[in-house]
């Protein structure tokens, strides 16, 4: 009887040559994994198809074209919102940037008291729906009397960024080494200078990948900006809306586009960059 018995599952998994864990190697995970993408990207590598279509209506193809391109780029509004785009990003950038490095350390390196419940704080604004963080930003100005523009636009995308920076110094001080600010302090030098030569050049990959995602999420943010923008203070995402209102023309297409690549290459970067430091960090502990 112990002869005729079938082998176990694992047995047959190990003669097909495929180990319990490698789910990816099975044919029906691999067909919904590409299904799913298909369903995911699909309809953005349309929209960058359809940019160049030489067609009005943008329903059927009638050919290759950079005509909308040239509109887009020669658009007043677009070139309006684009420029209250970018100071919008570039201060949203830098204040979320400092803030997030430094409460990033701050978590790391130190304990005090309510230090769980700052923590789960700071958190708060990456938990959250941003729908409802742009209502809560919305009645906050409104009961201050701050009139909403470009000031009250930076402030919300200031308050959802700098989280984002801090989880990316944080988990890139993880792997710092507190023998080197020791060692540094052995020979003479101050606690500033000790931060500047020695902590704040470990902490650089993390903070220019987390200054990355900061700008990306300011550049492509829709629903916080609708709440809190005024008049004269348009965002790119926000007039590209108002233009979908109307109807989807190549236009509308190419100026997505261009917003889509701009953001896809600081995505790429502040990816790259973590990548990096990551593998030095894995040499230097290794």
């Amino acid at each position: 009887m112990a002869s005729t018995t079938l082998p176990d599952v694992s047995t047959r998994r190990q003669k097909a040559g495929i180990a319990p864990l490698e789910y990816t190697r099975r044919l029906w995970l691999q067909l919904i994994l590409a299904g799913s993408f298909v369903f995911l990207y699909f309809p953005i590598f349309a929209l960058i198809a359809f940019s160049f279509n030489d067609s009005k209506r943008n329903i059927t193809w009638q050919g290759f074209t950079f005509d909308y391109y040239v509109k887009a780029f020669t658009n007043s509004s677009l070139h309006e919102a684009a420029l209250n785009t970018l100071i919008i990003a570039s201060i949203s950038t830098v204040v979320s940037t400092v803030l997030g490095a430094m409460i990033g350390l701050v978590l790391q390196r130190y304990r005090f008291p309510g230090k769980g419940g700052y923590d789960g704080l700071i958190h708060l604004p990456i938990v959250i729906p941003e729908v409802c963080l742009g209502v809560a930003m919305l009645a906050f100005f409104s009961a201050i009397s701050m009139p909403l523009g470009i000031a009250t636009v930076t402030i919300s995308h200031i308050a959802f960024s700098f989280p984002f920076v801090a989880v990316v110094v944080r988990a890139r001080m993880e792997g710092f080494d507190l023998a080197l600010e020791e060692a540094s302090r052995d020979l003479g030098a101050s606690e500033w200078q000790t931060f500047w030569n020695v902590t704040f050049p470990y902490m650089v990959p993390g903070v220019v990948a987390g200054a990355l995602l900061a700008m990306t999420l300011s550049l492509d943010d829709f629903v916080i900006t609708f709440f809190t923008s005024g008049p004269g203070s348009t965002t790119f995402p926000v007039k590209i809306y108002s233009m979908v209102r109307f109807s989807v023309t190549p236009e509308v297409n190419a100026a997505s586009t261009i917003l889509i690549v701009l953001t896809l290459a600081l995505t790429v970067a502040a990816m790259m960059i973590q990548s990096r430091s990551d593998k030095k960090t894995k040499k230097a502990n290794g």
